[in-house]
């Protein structure tokens, strides 16, 4: 099983503490994972549970991704590589293996360039080396600024951007000479990406551009370092990018491959032979996490053992916690995973997390089948406006989906702004059809 879990980076100086979020699974020797931008460890959960038979595979969202805080000021890729050590320190992991795919690599040959002593050996799926023209034009074009827009003008953006990044290599340059032969319209992929940025919101160019700007950090010929091996397979624009590698240390290797299951098997038999100890326990921290309820985990915040486990509203997320009491993520919702039965989850998680008693909310006023649209997503990217029109609404009527006089709100301008609706848009996509479960929930104990 994949486990969730948070970490807290100390801060020195000027430098705030950052919290990262990681992804743990498996047993043995430890595995650093270290995902492409803009994703997050989601990416490699298949992965892990394969792995996970061979390693105690550790996956963490690199700063300013999925649930990771950002680094601070303009960062390069030597801070990110930077990032990763200190990650492996706050764990308690003094030396270990690492995997990772196309910007993941690159953070981790830095990283090794940086911090040898802290791996046993370094699996790379992809590794950029970017000519000067390729570099100008990225610079132009790859990461215009994201910012959400009042009417969600944004979100057309995005998921017309994430959908065509697999038709096109780089995602804007639209011509024949451009395609990619791995083309797909799989909406599933495409939300999920979709999903992620917004998560990373204007961080993303930061992370994204470090990896971009990034320079050959391959060590010269004769340097004694730790076991390399660089594959991409047939179809990965990087994979071109074999033959730019140039002189490379007796213990770097590289080669393609035919497809992304063969890139895994030889980057997993690689690992395998050169793997280091075993994995000590983790640190994380204790006022954050996840707890296995059911079939899956359900997030929390908080100090275990509050009094009052505090539950948002429907199509909502967690919010900051009283001192008396502890908040989680409604099943379904936020961070926690979809239950069958959510009444059940929630009165496990209560018990779990040491609380005496659940606080309910009243359920929202209005018609159960309009308060929540359909956010199925759909080719055109339709179910992000939906759920930004909704929660916009939402300011200004209620229930939202009732424009008239009979049910207009005294507006707020600051709960109007764009960067204030994003989150709650953001929520209410991620709890799909769960809010209407849970809605109905409280609206039987309202009857109660």
């Amino acid at each position: 099983m994949i486990t969730r879990h948070f970490i807290t980076i100390p801060g020195s100086g000027s430098v705030p503490p950052r919290r990262v979020h990681f992804r743990r699974c498996g047993n043995g020797p430890a595995l650093l994972m270290v995902h492409q931008s803009p994703r997050s460890s989601a990416e490699y959960e298949r992965l892990m549970q394969e792995w996970g038979a061979y390693f105690t595979c550790i996956a963490p969202d690199t700063p300013g991704f999925g649930q990771s805080d950002a680094l601070p000021g303009h960062p390069e890729i030597a801070e990110f590589a930077d990032a990763a050590a200190e990650f492996l320190t706050a764990l308690g992991i003094e030396r270990c293996a690492a995997y990772g795919f196309h910007s993941g690599g690159i953070i981790l040959v830095t990283a090794m360039a940086r911090h040898a002593p802290r791996f046993s050996c370094l699996a790379v799926g992809g590794y950029a080396i970017w000519t000067p023209e390729e570099m100008r034009i990225f610079g132009e074009s790859y990461l215009p600024a994201f910012e959400p827009s009042g009417y969600g003008e944004h979100l057309t953006w995005l998921w017309n951007r994430m959908l065509e990044q697999s038709w096109y290599f780089p995602w804007f340059d639209t011509r024949d000479a451009a395609r990619l032969s791995g083309a797909h319209a799989d909406l599933v992929r495409v939300d999920a990406a979709v999903m992620e940025m917004l998560d990373a919101g204007a961080a993303y160019r930061a992370g994204y551009g470090a990896v971009l700007r990034a320079s050959r950090d391959i060590p010269p010929a004769d340097a004694v370092t730790p076991p390399v091996l660089i594959t991409a397979y047939d179809g990965d624009p990087l994979q071109a990018h074999i033959h730019r590698l140039g002189a490379m240390p007796a213990a770097w290797s590289a080669h393609k491959v035919s497809d992304p299951a063969r890139q895994e098997a030889d980057s997993l038999a690689f690992l395998r032979v050169h793997a280091g100890d075993i994995c000590p326990a983790l640190a994380e921290d204790l006022d954050e996490g996840f707890i296995a309820v059911g079939e899956g985990l359900v997030h929390w915040r908080g100090a275990r053992g509050a009094a009052r486990l505090a539950l948002h509203m429907p199509g909502g997320e967690l919010a900051e916690p009283r001192a008396d009491e502890i908040a989680i993520d409604v099943p379904g919702h936020g961070l926690s995973s979809p239950q069958p039965d959510i009444a059940a989850a929630i009165e496990a998680a209560r018990a779990a997390l040491g609380a005496l008693e659940t606080v309910w909310p009243a359920a929202p006023a209005g018609e159960p089948a309009q308060l929540y649209p359909d956010l199925t997503p759909d080719r055109a990217g339709g179910h992000l406006t939906r759920a930004w029109s909704a929660v916009r609404a939402a300011v200004i009527f209620d229930p939202w989906y009732a424009a008239g006089k009979d049910n207009a709100k005294a507006i707020d301008p600051a709960a109007l702004a764009p960067n204030a609706l994003a989150p709650r848009a953001r929520a209410l996509l991620r709890a799909g059809t769960a809010a209407r479960t849970y809605h109905d929930l409280l609206a039987s104990k309202d009857r109660a």
